[in-house]
């Protein structure tokens, strides 16, 4: 009975097959056909080809093919192309690529201006009405699913590839790269890649299963510190590299809503530099990660387990983004104990140079743990926690903060320019200790610039919280967190290159300062008030104090600390605060309001000759310095305000605004704004 029914099976499959042999051209020519119609109709372009005909039981052979947008350069040409589907995933309904022939291919992508060949590619069909998220339920998990089985249907379990070449091509860059010969044999695959004629050579292997949706490849480069091609022309970013090696494992799919990719990457010798990153380049010598990403229906994941290691350092990151329907983003790190040096081995030669030849000993362990809602930045969660207590300095690097103790020379720079160096100590006239700073001067400045000065460790959670926020609302970087460690690790040891790098080093620094209490907080903040800038050309508390208001440092009153403290984040624009006559200008008085209102709620007054306003009417500008009468103004409570004055009325406002903000959080609101 059961050989019965095999036979009959057998019988009808072989009928089925005769009959679709027999109509079988019919049915190419008007697939064909389709598709040439529907590249016209929806795309713009012209999809020729000279002959196409079954060459065996499933293979399609094509001859010349010419892909030609309308009004546009050729995209693509092939001379010979010669694709089969395999049968029994066939009969299933799954279309996959069982071998592929190219011969002789080049595709040309070409942009004039604004004009390319390839823009199709990137155009909304015509008559298609948009899809919101009202009208279908986004899964995630399934997209990806689908879009993973799209690439893996497609790709060959046999592949023959000769002469293949793609060039691209604009108003300011050119390149091409050739793949002479490239081959998939049951899965295993090779192939050499070259820029242009023979600038560059990379080549690849590997082997792939499309079935298990496995892929393993390997990339390493033929010479030492070759470019990949188009990335610094288009984006100024160089990259080269030895090796590099990825690695897809395993795909699992545990529901319709729940899908886990899980495989593995390393590199050898990654070289990476962008003047946004550092201006000098970024060399990684490896680095390896493993793990897995969970894709939910709503939200993507990198597991818990995972890890990425460089030398001997490990850490497990865990991150997790929710694009809709609020697009938010977490980050957790948990380090565990570790040997503190193993990070700072792990820190690439050359990266951050004041930390070269750095030695510790100690273990460390750091947590973080940061999320935040990008439509809803100001309940942002951010901890941050360093366990540093056996951590121990034995051996500093090119910066030695040991030196801030003694007399050193600082280097005043402007940008990139070298003003003059200024001593830092007794041997200068101008130098001026700390007890010799009026003592509301010193409250104005840390209350300005950094409240917990002498409580934190060098970083101040609630101002990094709000730095972040605001830079979100913005969409552009308009507030750091510096706190005053900060900027003096910053004025004394670091380059002034504005890069991620930079800002990198400057925090670990700080942290090593700190936690190495090598440097009391005083002797920080004495050095601070004698070389920050305080006006152009104008650096240290004894040269502002004098060229303000031609007093000592030990004279000034609060009215005066005030203003120069309101000055320290634009020093140069100083001057603008003040009209003809030498009194600041109204819009001054809101520093004056924020800051005198703090250090009153915070009793720091209490010791204080407290004048009206805070002082605001008896600051003097020294009459030298003094813009010159407004013709025909004779009202002298007229203040006219220029442009450029309105501007920085505009961001001081605004940077009070924040500051408020701050110090509303760090404090709390005042018991009677709370009630209206």
């Amino acid at each position: 009975m059961v050989l019965l029914i095999c036979g009959s099976l057998l019988l009808l499959l072989l009928i089925g097959l005769g009959i679709g042999l027999s109509v079988r051209g019919e049915m190419l020519d008007r697939a064909v056909k389709k598709v040439q119609q529907t590249l016209l109709t929806r795309y713009e372009i012209d999809f020729k080809v000279s002959d196409y005909r079954f060459t065996g039981l499933t293979t399609v052979t094509f001859s010349d093919i010419e892909v030609l947008p309308e009004n546009r350069d050729t995209l693509a040409q092939i001379e010979s192309m010669a694709v089969s589907v395999r049968l029994w995933p066939l009969l299933f309904g799954d279309v996959k690529i069982g071998n592929l022939s190219l011969k002789n291919s080049d595709v040309t992508l070409i942009k004039h201006d604004s004009i390319s060949n390839y823009d199709f590619l990137f155009k909304k069909k015509e008559n298609e009405p948009a899809v919101s998220n009202d009208d279908r339920e986004q899964n995630y998990a399934a997209l990806i699913d689908g879009l993973m089985k799209q690439v893996f249907f497609k790709i060959p379990r046999d592949m023959d590839l000769e002469n293949f070449e793609l060039s691209y091509r604009d108003d300011s860059l050119q390149q091409r790269v050739r793949l002479p010969k490239a081959t998939i044999d049951d899965g295993d695959f090779e192939a050499s890649l070259f820029l242009n004629d023979h600038d560059a050579q990379w080549n690849l292997a590997g082997h792939v299963n499309p079935d298990r949706q496995q892929l393993r490849i390997e990339v390493s480069s033929e010479q030492k510190d070759t470019e990949l091609p188009f990335l610094y022309g288009k984006f100024g970013l160089r990259v080269s590299f030895d090796k590099i090696m990825f690695e897809l494992d395993k795909v699992r799919r545990e529901s319709q809503d729940s899908l886990t990719m899980a495989g593995k990457w390393a590199f050898e010798n990654l070289h990476v530099q962008h003047r946004r990153l550092s201006e000098d380049p970024i060399m990684l010598p490896e680095a390896v990660g493993e793990g897995q990403i969970n894709i939910g229906k709503l939200a993507l994941e990198v597991d818990p387990s995972s890890t990425i290691r460089v030398k001997e350092f490990e850490f497990r990151p865990h991150i997790k983004f929710l694009p809709k329907p609020d697009k938010m983003i977490s980050l957790s790190v948990h380090t565990g104990r570790f040997e503190a040096q193993k990070l700072f081995d792990a820190i690439p030669r050359g990266l951050f140079p004041t930390l070269d030849g750095i030695e510790v000993a100690g273990e460390i362990a750091y947590d973080l743990d940061f999320s935040v809602n990008f439509d809803d930045p100001d309940n942002i969660k951010f901890a941050s926690k360093m366990d540093d207590q056996q951590l121990k300095v034995v051996k500093w690097g090119r910066a030695d903060v040991r030196a801030m103790n003694g007399p050193f020379v600082y280097k005043a720079f402007e940008d990139t320019v070298l003003m003059r160096e200024i001593t830092v100590g007794p041997a200068n006239p101008k130098f001026t200790s700390l007890n010799q700073v009026s003592s509301i001067l010193k409250k104005t400045v840390l209350n300005t610039e950094d409240p917990y000065f002498y409580k934190h460790n060098g970083f101040e959670e609630e101002a990094f919280k709000l730095s972040i926020a605001t830079n979100i609302k913005e969409k552009a970087f308009k507030r750091g967190a510096s706190t005053i460690s900060m900027q003096l690790v910053k004025n004394i040891f670091l380059n002034r290159n504005k890069t991620m790098m930079r800002k990198f080093e400057e925090i670990l620094l700080v942290w090593l300062m700190e936690s190495s209490k090598e440097v009391s907080k005083d002797r920080m903040f004495e050095v601070y008030l004698n070389v920050i800038e305080w006006g152009k050309n104008v650096y240290g508390i004894h040269e502002a104090a004098a060229y303000y208001f031609g007093k000592t440092p030990a004279q000034l009153n609060i009215g005066e600390s005030l203003y120069l403290s309101s000055i320290i984040p634009r020093p140069k624009k100083g001057l603008a605060s003040f009209d003809y006559t030498g009194h600041l200008k109204p819009w001054v008085q809101r520093h004056f309001n924020t800051y005198g209102y703090i250090m009153n709620k915070l009793q720091q007054l209490n010791d204080e000759s407290v004048p009206a306003a805070y002082g605001f009417y008896e600051v003097t500008l020294q009459p030298s310095l003094r813009p010159p009468r407004p013709k025909g103004i004779v009202d002298t409570t007229f203040m006219e305000i220029d442009p450029e004055q309105e501007a920085i009325m505009k961001e001081m406002e605004a940077d009070e605004s924040t500051r408020k903000s701050l110090l509303e959080k760090l404090f709390g609101k005042d018991k009677k704004e709370e009630e209206k």
